[in-house]
């Protein structure tokens, strides 16, 4: 199964583009279109064992070679197969599933798409800026030499980025803020004034970074990256005693948003770092209780991020001298840790010793413990395997630790010879480490003077430029003179057009003042005829009535009445509006013919057919639009005829967007009814018919032609009427 949203986007290139490949090693980067870095992307060698996670810049390294066959996952999910073949060409599989597999394998040429030298080198130096930093610095040297700093602005804020993340990750920290500043200057990104931010915070200059976190705040920035915000925000808070409690209002602002979006692993990291800001108050009692929460999140999390939360807490109750409850959460991570052998850590997270969770180092914080509570007999067994397990892995700074350790308890406990073995091994071990760090030094200290070597040139080529721009803008005052005068003749070319503008903004809003004028006559126009409409259909009800009184039928007068009423609600509550639910106007009707023939019983019999198919609750319609013509078919057609007449409402979808109702009876017809009408009666028209033509004329003006209403004689021999009402969607 493929993510559809980062299977387009992988880009996987040969050395001359994004990666590096030697001595059996393959380095890479992974992108998406944007050019932004896909992290914690999983890359595994087929048939190795051998797994990876791309850093926060894209990049994995892994031993592979022409012919080896990676595999690429994102949150246990393969994306895309990827066949190293020693050439300037991946094939790429898009994985589909097994049973489409064989026939939906796509091979594209990727690294085709050539790139320009200046991307290429950024590209060498984003490589090289962890694994060989002075490099990396000279790429972004060449870099610089090339570009324009007024066309490629994007380009030299890139350059001075990745020369601000290479001084970031050897600690030069101070090189780092400089860098990361000229970088905003020519390119004001998000990204930038985060990590500009975070390195104020490792630099201890505490008040920029909190102004510019405070910045990034006003800017519309991801629900992510506010959290990210308010806990640097804490962050740097946290670093003075009289600024817990903000540290504190901080991190809550942060985990509120945190909780909201459910980003667990930042949960739980909140919920530590407020603990452990209470624990600095002294408020041992909340501390407790925002660790349980961290304890309790952390289940949801990765192995890492679960090792380093319990650490983090176990530490806390050590400091505390609470042993027992450090000792238990020591072992949990212990076995969780021994139990997934194989947990990736990025190569970011490497050059950050201190931040990584070991086993040998929970064995030797488990014999420590263990010591702190007395306890020696089970201190050494811990002791012992974390010598075991940082030999394996050449962790000489805990090896020797645990190594001294051992030799102390093995001297409290009378064994001389054995403690004597151990100081011996931890002798030998510090003249290892002492050589190692003499080498390191020595390293630095060459590293340093090649590093301010090129940061000095990299200063003279930005002075070069500055000097540049002074010529620049002495030649441009002269040409200023020139322009002076073409920019009076622009002016009144630039008068003209805004006055032409002028009059067709004018022009538009007399067009837009007359549409709207006409659009509120519309609506009073309407509100007039439907306020006409309801006298009319009483004084027609109130003649029913009257004719009950006549034959001295009160029961059946009453019984009219309460009907009457309760359809008089309904006409009113409807009376102000333009459309009303189909639904609503159906129930008027029903309760209108219902009253029409308790009055001609022996006249007329009716029905109602609504399809079983229509989405009546789709469909709207004009209030009171339907009873003038069952009335008319009532009072004109039926009303007159000899024998017993048939009322018919048919209403019927006719398709997605379009409901018909057609009204048919087979009363004496429109010819025969105009033929019983007294001179007078002919010389007027029906009040409700016209009004109802009125409406739908004006409704449909407004609304689209939104109501069409067709009128025939229901058979050839013009006996009957038939009323075809066509009703369309909002």
């Amino acid at each position: 199964m493929r993510l559809k949203f980062l299977l387009p986007f992988f880009l996987f290139t040969v050395l001359t583009v994004f990666g590096q490949q030697k001595e059996g090693s393959y380095t890479s980067i992974i992108r998406d279109d944007s050019g932004n870095p896909l992290t914690n992307v999983t890359v595994r060698v087929r048939g190795t064992g051998q797994s990876v996670l791309t850093n926060e810049i894209g990049e994995f390294t892994v031993n592979a070679s022409a012919g080896d066959v990676l595999i690429i996952s994102k949150d246990g999910k393969r994306i895309n197969t990827v066949t190293l073949n020693n050439s300037n060409f991946y094939s790429v599989e898009d994985e589909l599933g097994v049973e489409e597999k064989s026939n939906s394998k796509k091979y594209r040429k990727l690294s085709e798409v050539r790139m320009p030298d200046s991307n290429m080198l950024l590209d060498s130096a984003r490589y090289y800026k962890i694994a060989n930093p002075d490099k990396s610095i000279g790429f972004i040297e060449q870099v610089l030499k090339n570009l324009n700093p007024k066309v490629d602005k994007v380009k030299m804020s890139i350059a001075y980025s990745i020369l601000g993340d290479v001084y970031s990750y050897i600690k030069q920290y101070d090189l780092a803020v400089s860098n990361y500043e000229v970088a905003l200057n020519y390119d004001n990104q998000n990204s930038i004034k985060f990590k500009l931010a975070k390195t104020y915070t490792l630099n201890t200059n505490f008040d920029e970074s909190t102004e510019m976190y405070n910045e990034l705040l006003k800017d519309k920035i991801s629900t992510n990256q506010k959290v990210l915000v308010y806990e640097g925000l804490g962050d740097n808070a946290s670093r003075k005693l009289d600024k817990l409690d903000q540290a504190i209002e901080h991190y809550q602002k942060g985990l509120a948003i945190a909780e909201q979006n459910k980003i667990t692993p930042k949960i739980s990291e909140l919920n530590s770092k407020i603990g452990e800001t209470y624990s600095q108050k002294g408020d041992e009692q909340l501390a407790e209780g925002f660790f349980s929460n961290t304890l309790e999140l952390s289940k949801q999390e990765d192995v890492k991020s679960r090792a380093r939360s319990t650490s983090s807490i176990a530490d806390y109750y050590r400091d505390n001298k609470n042993y027992d409850k450090e000792i238990e959460l020591r072992k949990e991570t212990l076995e969780e840790l021994e139990g997934k052998p194989d947990t990736i850590i990025s190569e970011a997270e490497i050059r950050s010793v201190d931040q990584i969770i070991t086993s040998q180092k929970i064995n030797l914080d488990l014999g420590n413990a263990y010591v702190n509570k007395g306890d020696l007999n089970e201190a050494i067994p811990y002791f012992e395997k974390s010598i075991e397990k940082a030999d394996l892995v050449d962790d000489f700074e805990t090896q020797k630790d645990a190594l001294q350790r051992l030799s102390e308890l093995y001297r409290s406990a009378g064994k001389s010879d054995k403690a004597l073995e151990k100081y011996q091994e931890y002798a030998q071990l510090v003249d290892v480490i002492y050589k190692k760090k003499e080498k390191e030094i020595d390293d630095a200290i060459l590293l340093g003077k090649e590093l301010t070597s090129k940061q000095n040139r990299i200063n003279s080529l930005e002075k070069d430029r500055e000097l540049s721009n002074s010529r620049y803008k002495f030649f441009s005052s002269q040409e200023q003179l020139t322009e002076e005068t073409y920019r009076r003749q622009r002016l009144i070319i630039y008068s003209l057009i805004g006055g032409l503008l002028l009059l067709l903004f004018s022009l538009f809003w007399m067009y837009k003042s007359n549409k709207q004028r006409r659009l509120a006559n519309n609506l009073l126009a309407l509100k007039s005829l439907r306020s006409q409409m309801n006298p009319h259909f009483i004084f027609n009800a109130l003649n029913s009535v009257n004719s009950y009184i006549a034959q001295n039928d009160e029961r059946a007068a009453n019984r009219y009445l309460t009907e009457f009423s309760t359809l008089m609600r309904s006409v009113l509550d409807n009376s102000e509006q333009d459309f009303i639910p189909l639904s609503k106007e159906i129930e008027l009707l029903e309760l209108y013919m219902k009253l029409e023939h308790s009055r001609f019983t022996d006249k007329f019999d009716y029905e109602l057919i609504i399809d079983d198919k229509l989405q009546i609750s789709e469909f709207q319609i004009p209030p009171m639009l339907l009873q003038p013509y069952v009335e008319n078919a009532v009072w004109h057609g039926l009303r007159y005829k000899k024998e017993k007449g048939k009322l018919e409402i048919n209403i019927r979808q006719k398709n997605d967007e379009t409901v018909e109702i057609s009204i048919s009876d087979d009363g004496i017809g429109r010819k025969k009814s105009k033929e019983l009408k007294t001179e007078n009666q002919q010389k007027q028209q029906s009040k409700g018919m016209n009004n109802i033509k009125k409406r739908i004329a004006i409704l449909n003006e407004m609304y689209s032609d939104k109501v069409a209403v067709f009128i025939d004689d229901l058979n050839s021999d013009a006996i009957g009427t038939k009323v075809v009402l066509t009703l369309k969607k909002d």
